[in-house]
């Protein structure tokens, strides 16, 4: 058996690559949008990718499913559980006419790979549909599982939070009800020995979850004994009320993601190279139908920036700050280099970002840097705050305020302020802060670009903890 994980750091997400070298094929499970890494993987391989699946609907990526469904012709096989209202709805709809090559799973299903055998297991409770495949190799002579490809559904150290249907999809009330069902899925691992390994669809850092940890795999028995969750299994209302508290706000994007994942994503076929802009050009962009998306260092883009451009360099949270600020309807256009200008609309595909009409150097757009966001050190924020010359605005999650806040500081989560602005009013002056001054980062130039004052507070709160002294010191 041929196994490999392809890991994207941004969205802290496994793809897994599984095939038989005797038979030539390979399966893909959980792929992205941008899928010519896994055509890429295989090949290299001698392996054709015959099949492709998913653990679930996600939320945080465009999949990639459909994608592989064109580009290759690999079979879809995608799950039939958790209701009507859970059914993908693009399995009749191939670009160009007809049904893909497809097949709807059920619990207990089996798929093929040449000796390589996945096993379906029905986990709700992150999603109604959700899937996890247990694998075993025959053609080792393995009569038991080698281990669980588990999605959503086990992380290591942590499960799959069960709110998002109702905190990101908007359906009231779901959120416990999934909760329950998660335990029951939890309960389905005793069918599984200890030795089986688990592969997680995600590592630290995603927000598909509360405390994922850091390392890539575990086993079965590894998390029953220390994972925090699995450890309620048997108390069903502790359980519930232990894996709903203090999961993080969900990204504004998830909800699109969502949708569109069940209704079809639409093919992107091979990424063709964006499109250089001459410099002169930038000053025609119509503001109310197109987006600037700077990649450079925030350094450079608070000290001098094109009117009306956002911040988004290009480090781990590109993706998950893209999608929560960008509008999908509007054009956009890249500050950046040839080569960050190719990452960039790879991972703006990722989370459905596709209307990108080409990118400025920034050597190319130096008589254009109008704008500046000012950033201040702490002494200097708080001798404004003294003076009434700013109020503070948190863009922490909600999580983090238990560590302390700014007095009287508006609070919204920097990936839900495009949807929130109006909780942020044009009086005044606003001073944003998060934890350490990325985020507020992002949210500063959001802010500056819907006519707001801003200041970005250099060092976040944990600088200005370290320097003011609590109330009770």
């Amino acid at each position: 058996m041929f196994m490999r994980m392809l890991y994207d750091e941004g969205l802290a997400q496994a793809t897994y690559l599984i095939g038989c070298p005797a038979a030539g094929e390979a399966i893909v499970i959980d792929p992205l949008r941008d899928v010519d890494r896994y055509i890429d993987t295989a090949a290299a391989e001698d392996l054709r990718i015959t099949k492709v699946t998913e653990t679930h609907i996600h939320a945080d990526f465009l999949s990639g499913v459909r994608e592989l469904a064109e580009r290759v012709g690999a079979e879809v096989l995608l799950s039939g559980e958790g209701g009507e209202a859970w059914q993908y709805e693009w399995l009749h709809d191939r670009i160009g006419g007809g049904s893909y090559d497809h097949r709807v799973l059920k619990d207990g299903d089996r798929i093929e790979i040449g000796a390589v055998e996945l096993r379906t297991l029905h986990t709700p409770g992150h999603t109604p549909e959700h899937l996890s495949f247990v694998v075993r190799d025959r053609g080792a002579g393995a009569d038991e599982p080698m281990g669980i490809l588990t999605g959503d559904f086990v992380f290591v150290g942590d499960l799959g939070r069960p709110d998002l249907l109702e905190t990101a999809a908007g359906h009231q009330g779901a959120m416990r009800p999934a909760a329950r069902r998660l335990h029951a899925s939890a309960a389905r691992l005793a069918e599984l020995p200890d030795f089986a390994q688990v592969w997680p669809g995600h590592g630290a850092g995603s927000a598909c979850g509360k405390a994922l940890g850091g390392a890539p795999t575990s086993t079965i028995g590894y998390e029953r004994r220390f994972n925090p969750a699995l450890a309620l299994v048997g108390d069903e209302d502790r359980f519930v009320d232990e894996i709903l508290e203090g999961q993080p706000e969900p990204p504004l994007y998830f909800a699109r993601m969502k949708r569109l994942n069940k209704q079809g994503p639409p093919v992107l076929g091979a990424m063709a190279a964006p499109t250089r802009l001459a410099g002169e050009t930038l000053a025609s962009l119509d503001a109310a139908r197109a987006t600037l998306v700077d990649v450079r260092p925030w350094e450079a883009f608070r000290d001098g920036h094109a009117a009306g451009s956002l911040s988004f360099p290009l480090i781990r949270s590109f993706c998950t700050d893209a999608g929560s600020m960008l509008d999908p309807e509007q054009e956009l256009y890249l500050i950046a280099d040839a080569a960050e200008a190719g990452l960039a609309v790879r991972k703006l595909g990722v989370v459905g970002l596709d209307r990108v009409r080409g990118w400025f150097d920034p050597s190319d757009i130096a008589g254009h840097l109008t704008e500046t966001i000012n950033e201040v050190d702490v002494a200097t924020a708080r001798s404004m705050l003294e003076r009434g010359e700013v109020r503070p605005l948190d863009v922490r999650r909600a999580a983090e305020l238990a560590d302390g806040t700014i007095a009287d500081a508006t609070h919204v989560v920097h990936t839900q302020l495009a949807a929130r602005l109006d909780e942020v009013d044009r009086d005044g002056t606003w001073l944003v802060y998060c934890r350490t001054g990325k985020r507020s980062a992002r949210a500063a130039a959001l802010l500056q670009r819907a006519k707001r004052d801003v200041v970005n507070l250099e060092g976040g709160f944990a600088e200005w903890s370290r320097q003011v002294p609590t109330p009770s010191s």
